[in-house]
């Protein structure tokens, strides 16, 4: 008998939810803090020196090294901009929505100390003589903008004031400077050229006995407010050099917004039409707990006060994704049940129960590795990782407690108890219940499928390609992108179709000669030309400019120190090196060993593979490209696990396991019962990273085309090379143990 309240809370939870994520999602996505990276906007990473001999830099000079920084970012109307102390020498400024990003850059960097020089370029007072806090835009006699500053000793600008009153008529100026540059022999030779460091000149024509002076010049309201609030930022105490930089254009960031959030509801869609189709009732289920899993994820990155950036919303989109595996991997386990011959109430709780190990594992491993990426991760990356972790703990709580909650109250109505086809089981694949024993098992349309006999074609086939993959990157070798060869980026964007001839020709006249210039876009809008060295800042303000009045967009430019580049390097192999360790602990203590080092081998298989495609292709290796490989040396464990997880159990089944054939047995068992679960799995995935490389920025699209290979190589690997290499090592190992009890008994004495 159905069972109606239970039928009806089923829907009036559903309805509940439904109507709390419309009538909030909307603000939740207003409060959310967009990166740089959609936006617009730049980010800089300076190492720290002394600006003096015999300065310290400790933590105390960084901190007031922020402050300055920060007072000086108020000046450009930043609402948050976020500037961070990173090591014992570097702070990184993330500044998003900036408008005129040349202006900040001289803003952040210029030392903005006023120096008063006379006609000999003798300083006679400078920034220190100034009150703190005592600048403030005015206007001069004439009614035009000036900037009024406070002196701390009026006696001292009497001597001052007196010194050149007396130096006679011509000769009596009093030369004003900001950040006066070295290497400037006079003040004459300056003023034959306009320099925007030279301020002023006022003649001295008496003797001041004052606190209050007034700067004149050839000033604008808006660069006469700058000016003052630069002077009452206070000079910057230390010396900031430019060891990385990316900038993007307002354009850029629109744009790579608009395509990746298309790229996502398309993926999404398609991912949720799958599950449809899959599973019937249990799939529209985890449609709910899916759009409930989004909803949170959203929600939770704006409590966190998080920024999100491209690299985010690609871990958003593709913690769909795997957040669909954890259904599966129960859907599929009930679907077990089911065809065993049991109740839809038993296989309900039977199939929950036994996924539950699983599905904790395979996260564990992938969160392991999300860990790993953010620490040793740059700003951008650590975003993705960032969102990866987020979703994978949200993803645990809604595909298992949410789905487990929604689904028993329509299985436990007793509803379903006739209708297996809502779970996409057909009667005529439900065992008879009096043929069922304990060594019963679930029928598959792979039964015929020998997987074990094939394994020697697969190392053979694996090893082959490690072989062709060296020699590949012996002679090919990486095309690195400049996060980790160093040098300059230049991303052009235009309404227009480019050609590489028109870009080196605009870049040409800017006496820039680039390495090489490839385009991309659907229409080939998009122009990226890179540089050996590391353009100067005025370089980059001079390009903008420049490519701003060509194509009507800001270029995105992006520079790396050969400094960063071999800590980016080294940090991404010490990444990948302590996930594969962390992995080897966590699967030794879970399962065993030998299952350990057989999952390891397959890892560096797929990180391999990835590596030999993108040598082949010569598809650029930036810090994305690591952020993919962690994230398939996450995904591809999840699915060897799931793999090594039925394996174990039908051994620990299995009363006698003696020889070889006994393990290959067990092997193909495992593999038949999982090769459904792992080719759905990985097909959600890759809906969803297809999706991002079809349809999705430019921006990110190596990172997809790294996750796609890996995603292939990752399926074949967890199927054909970490079960296959378990069974060989696990047979030698039980012919050893054999061998053992064997001389142990002829060693015996005869009674």
């Amino acid at each position: 008998m159905v069972k109606r309240g239970r039928i009806v809370a089923f829907f009036l939870i559903v309805l509940l939810l439904a109507g709390t994520m419309g009538l909030t999602t909307n603000n939740i996505l207003k409060n959310i803090k967009l990166g740089l990276d959609l936006q617009g906007g730049f980010e800089i990473l300076y190492e720290v020196s002394e600006a003096n001999e015999g300065d310290v830099i400790d933590r105390t000079a960084l901190v007031s090294t922020v402050n300055a920084l920060e007072k000086r970012v108020n000046v450009l109307g930043v609402s948050e901009p976020n500037i961070q102390i990173e090591g014992e020498d570097r702070i990184r400024v993330q500044l998003a929505g900036v408008t005129d990003q040349n202006k900040a850059r001289e803003i952040l960097s210029t030392e903005a100390t006023l120096t008063f020089r006379d006609i000999n370029d003798q300083v006679l007072l400078d920034g220190t003589d100034l009150v703190e806090g005592g600048a403030k835009q005015e206007f001069d006699q004439e009614n035009r903008p000036a900037v009024s500053i406070t002196l701390k000793s009026a006696d001292k600008f009497r001597q001052v004031s007196e010194q050149v009153y007396n130096m006679g008529e011509g000769s009596n100026l009093l030369v004003v400077w900001l950040d006066f540059e070295e290497g400037v022999d006079s003040f004459a030779a300056e003023a034959a050229k306009p320099q925007p460091k030279y301020l002023s000149a006022p003649r001295v024509g008496e003797i001041f006995n004052q606190t209050s002076v007034q700067i004149q010049g050839n000033f604008t309201i808006k660069e006469a407010q700058e000016l003052a609030a630069l002077l009452n930022a206070g000079s910057l105490p230390v010396k900031l050099d430019e060891m990385y930089s990316t900038s993007v254009g307002a354009k850029f960031g629109e744009q790579a917004l608009d395509k990746t959030v298309f790229a996502g509801i398309i993926g999404i869609l398609i991912v949720f039409l799958f599950m449809l189709l899959a599973y019937r009732l249990p799939g529209a289920i985890a449609i709910v707990t899916l759009s409930v899993y989004i909803y949170l994820i959203l929600l939770v990155f704006d409590w966190m006060n998080g920024v999100l950036t491209l690299p985010g919303i690609a871990a958003l989109i593709l913690g769909v994704g795997m957040a669909v595996d954890a259904n599966i991997i129960t859907y599929e386990r009930i679907r077990e049940e089911l065809k065993l011959g049991k109740t839809v109430m038993s296989a309900f709780r039977a199939g929950n129960r036994r996924s539950l190990a699983t599905i904790l594992d395979a996260n564990i491993t992938t969160l392991l590795a999300a860990t790993v990426l953010f620490m040793f991760g740059t700003s951008s990356v650590k975003g993705f990782a960032t969102m990866l972790i987020i979703s994978i703990l949200v993803s645990f709580i809604t595909a298992v407690y949410g789905t487990r909650l929604l689904l028993g109250l329509i299985v436990n109505s007793r509803f379903m108890d006739k209708r297996l086809g809502l779970f996409g089981v057909k009667k005529s694949e439900v065992a008879n219940i009096a043929d069922i024993d304990d060594d019963t098992e679930v029928p598959t349309r792979f039964d015929k499928v020998d997987f074990v006999k094939h394994r020697k074609k697969f190392f053979v086939f694996s090893a082959l390609l490690g072989v062709v993959g060296i020699g590949l990157l012996l002679t090919l070798k990486l095309n690195l992108g400049i996060d980790f060869d160093s040098g300059t980026r230049i991303e052009i964007l235009s309404d227009q179709s480019l050609t590489t001839t028109e870009v080196k020709a605009e870049l040409a006249k800017l006496d820039l000669e680039p390495r090489d210039v490839i385009l991309s876009g659907n229409n080939n809008e998009i122009g990226v030309a890179r540089f050996l060295g590391v353009l100067t800042k005025e370089e980059i303000a001079e390009v903008k400019e420049h490519f701003n009045e060509v194509y009507g967009a800001e270029p995105s430019v992006s520079t790396v120190s050969p400094t960063v580049g071999k800590e980016l390097a080294r940090n991404a192999f010490i990444a990948v090196m302590i996930a594969a360790i962390g992995i080897i602990i966590y699967v030794t203590i879970r399962f065993e060993m030998v299952m350990a080092i057989a999952a390891i081998v397959a890892l560096f298989h797929d990180a391999f593979f990835i590596i030999i495609m993108f040598s082949i292709f010569r598809f650029e290796v930036d810090i994305t490209f690591i952020a993919a490989v962690l994230t398939i040396v996450g995904y591809s464990i999840n699915d060897t696990i799931v793999t090594f997880d039925r394996i174990r159990e039908l051994y620990k089944k299995k009363k006698k396991v003696k020889t070889f054939d006994d393990l290959a047995e067990i092997v193909n068992k495992g593999l038949r019962q999982t090769f459904t679960r792992s080719l759905y799995t990985v097909l959600t995935v890759v809906i969803t990273v297809v999706a991002l490389l079809i349809f999705g920025s430019e921006s990110i699209r190596n990172f997809s085309l790294a996750l796609l290979i890996g995603l292939i190589s990752g399926t074949y690997s967890s199927l054909f090379i970490a079960s296959q290499l378990w069974l060989v090592w696990k047979s030698k190992q039980l012919g050893k143990s054999q061998q053992k009890k064997s001389d142990e008994t002829e060693l015996e004495p005869e009674v």
